[in-house]
């Protein structure tokens, strides 16, 4: 088990706080895990990300990688996080045809923006986040 079955219910403010939430929610996170992110388009995911990726050491800028897919970013003790985005997607099928199994790799984090296009192919043990916007600035954030 990667991490504890509970969950938890955040409300961020700024994008500020949910990179912050992010960051400590990363050391929450071992090796190996995945961490599938859903929401409405400007939920957050992309700022979550960040905070995520500076948590497991990541020192690169990070973007969201829609038109590449997969990012690889360089992490803490020479591990690498896996940034993906599904956003352009239509059907799970398409993720196995571009070789998402490669993505969830042991050798550090991977970071699913737009998981719900996946459906069932996530792998046991997924930190699963579901991002809401709240008003403008809030976002409600549960992590299960």
């Amino acid at each position: 088990m990667k991490m504890a079955t509970t969950t938890s219910t955040h409300l961020t403010h700024s994008a500020e706080e949910t990179i912050a939430l992010g960051e400590r929610l990363a050391a929450t996170l071992a090796s190996g895990t995945v961490v599938a992110l859903t929401g409405d388009l400007g939920a957050g995911k992309t700022a979550l990300t960040k905070g995520l990726a500076r948590g497991l050491g990541v020192t690169e800028p990070i973007t969201s990688p829609t038109f590449t897919l997969v990012a690889e970013h360089p992490a803490r003790d020479g591990r690498r996080l896996y940034h993906v985005d599904l956003y352009r997607l239509d059907a799970p099928q398409q993720a196995v045809e571009i070789g998402i199994e490669e993505e969830l790799a042991p050798d550090g984090w991977t970071i699913i923006e737009w998981a719900e296009r996946l459906d069932d192919l996530l792998p046991p043990g997924t930190v699963r986040v579901q991002m809401e916007i709240v008003s403008e600035n809030e976002r409600r954030i549960t992590v299960a």
